[in-house]
Formats: C-alpha cells, sequence, structure tokens
C-alpha cells in the first residue's frame, strides 16, 4: 500500500482546504461590505470651523511640532484687520499634510488647542499620484457651513459621508477619563456638528453615576 499513499500525497494538502470550506466565514465582502467603525477612528484629518464660519485653526503649528511622522507643514499668517479668518491674531495661511508619511497616531488632534484638526472615519484614499497624497488646506478646510472637501478622484472605494464622522471625538484621554467630567460638554461647537453632547462612561456604569448623584442631592 506504499505506493498508493505515495500517490496520494500531492493531493493530502487539499484535505486542510476541504474543511474550511464547510465552516462559517470569518471575512467580509468588502467592499460590499465594510465593518462598523469605532467612534474614535483614526481616519481622514479635516479643519474645522465655528459654527459663524471661522476657521479655528490659529497658525500656531502645535501640530507640527508634535508630529512623530513629520508629515504636517504649517505657516501662520496675520490676521487682516478688516476681515478676519480666525477669531485669534494669526491662522493658518497654508496647511498641508502628506498622508503617505501620516501613521494616524491623533497626536496632531491632541496637540490642537481650538480643536481645529479632527479626524474622520475615512481612510480609503488610494491614489496613483504621490502629489494626490498630499492634503493641502483647500482640501483639508471644511465649507463655512461644515460640509467636508474631498479631492473628486474616480475611486468608487471613497464614501465621502465618513468625512462627517467622528469630529471630535478622537481625543484619547477625553476627558482625562475623570467621574468629575461625566455629563459635561468638553467641546466646542464647531460648523459641522453644532454642539457635541456630553461624553459618558468615563467611570463605571453611567446610569449607576447618575443614580448616585441624584441619591446625594
Amino acid at each position: 500500500m506504499g505506493w498508493f499513499a505515495d500517490a496520494l500525497g500531492p493531493f493530502r494538502g487539499f484535505a486542510v482546504t476541504l474543511r474550511q470550506m464547510t465552516r462559517p466565514r470569518v471575512t467580509t465582502s468588502y467592499p460590499k461590505e465594510k465593518r462598523e467603525k469605532p467612534q474614535r477612528f483614526h481616519g481622514r484629518h479635516i479643519l474645522n470651523r465655528y459654527p459663524d464660519g471661522m476657521e479655528k485653526c490659529i497658525g500656531c503649528e502645535l501640530c507640527a511640532g508634535v508630529c512623530p511622522a513629520r508629515c504636517i507643514y504649517v505657516r501662520g499668517a496675520d490676521n487682516p484687520p478688516d476681515n478676519p479668518v480666525s477669531p485669534g491674531e494669526r491662522y493658518g495661511f497654508v496647511y498641508e499634510i502628506n498622508m503617505l508619511r501620516c501613521i494616524f497616531c491623533a497626536m496632531c488632534v491632541e496637540a490642537c488647542p481650538t480643536e481645529a484638526i479632527t479626524m474622520t472615519h475615512l481612510f480609503e484614499m488610494s491614489t496613483t499620484s504621490r502629489d494626490d497624497a498630499i492634503y493641502t488646506k483647500g482640501e483639508l478646510l471644511v465649507e463655512p457651513d461644515g460640509t467636508p472637501n474631498h479631492p473628486q478622484e474616480p475611486n468608487r472605494l471613497i464614501d465621502v459621508n465618513e468625512l462627517e464622522l467622528g469630529s471630535g471625538w478622537m481625543r484619547a484621554t477625553a476627558p482625562g477619563g475623570r467621574a468629575a467630567f461625566e455629563g459635561v460638554v468638553g467641546w466646542t461647537p464647531s460648523a459641522t456638528h453644532s454642539e457635541l453632547p456630553a461624553e459618558l462612561g468615563q467611570s463605571g456604569d453611567s446610569a449607576e453615576l447618575a443614580d448616585e448623584a441624584g441619591g446625594s442631592s
């Protein structure tokens, strides 16, 4: 029977394949099926505005200074006295992010003092040109009504609606993990989302914390 075993040798590997064919799938049919992303998913950046249309970026360059990948370039300029761009003395005159170097760590979001830069749920940004992977201020800054911008590329995978998800919820420490901030709005309003709701779940069960607060009052 040795010759029979030797003849079956090349086909023994198919036993693993046949066993796996009868088991439930663990993958999805991407891009038709996409998994639901967590609330603090680190996707493509956007530059936010205040509800009145003023830009939140003040050109302080803190995001560029903290970036470990050195993928952000910012150059600030003085606000025109007769037509200011931002509420501060300066604004972001030039703002560029090289997505080929970005590691999506969100440290720029952490460093921003005005919550100007946040990260969305959009991650499908493939392109055939390196220059197209460098996003400029015109592509990053939302419209005065809060509508995000994105280069119109012939990529059927891109869902631009994902640019409206996430907004300012990206901070990993928000709001510091302290129960004292439970139910407190920790975000400034933006043109995209107006006023965001207070974040819950800082310590234990939110419902239990609410009951304790009600019982102590």
